[in-house]
């Protein structure tokens, strides 16, 4: 039997009552692995940040079982690398849900950020200030704490961005890993190539769901044909949906003909 983890409910999310995310109705199972593509603009950082709860629904619902350890990891971009603080100092904010901002670090703490670290081949570098960091290593820094928080549900947004092919592939490996572990992993991409190679379910967003299911099925010329079509035809000013009738030639295509995307991938 599917468990789910997450429930949309026609969740639309936005900003100033500028929706980014349409009409988003589906589940995605507990243990799976999910990838979420799409243009520049398209919504797939919105969707995480109403996932974790960083947005609240401007319409429906996202629901999720409260007691499930969320991991949320931002693009680089938004991570300040001016702050002064030592690589072993951000890889234990990883330990804040169970110890609190302000409680004690234990030896078995540092044992544990001390394994995570291994993990991602960053043994001696506990010292090092994260301004000194590369792209690269900055990463795995962020995925060690990842690993800290021992979390169910696993929210990566663009984790593959300007970072070498070696760390790529490591971290491919490290994600490969929680699944194995039957973690919900949902990972924001533009690498169609490392999509379809190692992610086997596809969630395809030009604002709302185009398509959604078995990636191979998902990234079809005509899915990705119809989301850049529909990319191009959002006008950024909309304050709303129009009312729900079929828009196939500006890019409101609410009916969802043809698609399983609406109601989320059927269970294997």
């Amino acid at each position: 039997m599917t468990v789910p983890c997450l429930t949309f409910r026609d969740l639309t999310l936005g900003y100033d009552s500028h929706p980014a995310v349409h009409h988003l109705s589906g589940t995605i199972a507990r243990g799976t692995l999910t990838a979420v593509v799409g243009a520049n603009g398209s919504g797939k950082s919105t969707l995480l940040k109403g996932i974790v709860g960083m947005l609240s629904p401007m319409s429906g619902e996202c629901q999720r079982d409260p007691s499930l350890r969320v991991a949320y990891l931002p693009q680089q971009s938004e991570i300040d690398r001016g702050f002064p603080a030592r690589v072993i100092d951000l890889v234990s904010l990883g330990l804040w849900p169970k110890r609190g901002l302000l409680g004690r670090i234990t030896g078995e703490d540092r044992a544990t950020v001390a394994r995570a670290l291994s993990a991602v081949g960053l043994e001696g570098f506990e010292a090092r200030q994260i301004d000194t960091l590369s792209g690269g290593q900055l990463q795995r820094t962020l995925f060690a704490r990842v690993l800290v928080q021992d979390a169910d549900l696993i929210l990566l947004d663009e984790p593959f961005n300007a970072i070498d092919a070696r760390t790529v592939a490591d971290l491919v490996a490290l994600i490969g890993r929680w699944h194995g572990e039957k973690r919900t992993i949902i990972v924001v991409s533009h690498d169609m190539d490392l999509v379809r190679e190692h992610f086997p379910q596809t969630l395809l967003l030009a604002r709302q769901p185009v398509a959604w299911g078995a990636t191979a099925e998902v990234l079809k010329p005509e899915n990705l044909l119809k989301a850049r079509r529909f990319t191009k035809a959002w006008s950024e000013d909309a304050p709303w949906c129009e009312p729900e009738h079929d828009h196939a030639h500006d890019g409101h295509d609410h009916s969802h003909h043809g698609h399983d995307h609406h109601h989320g991938p059927r269970a294997a």
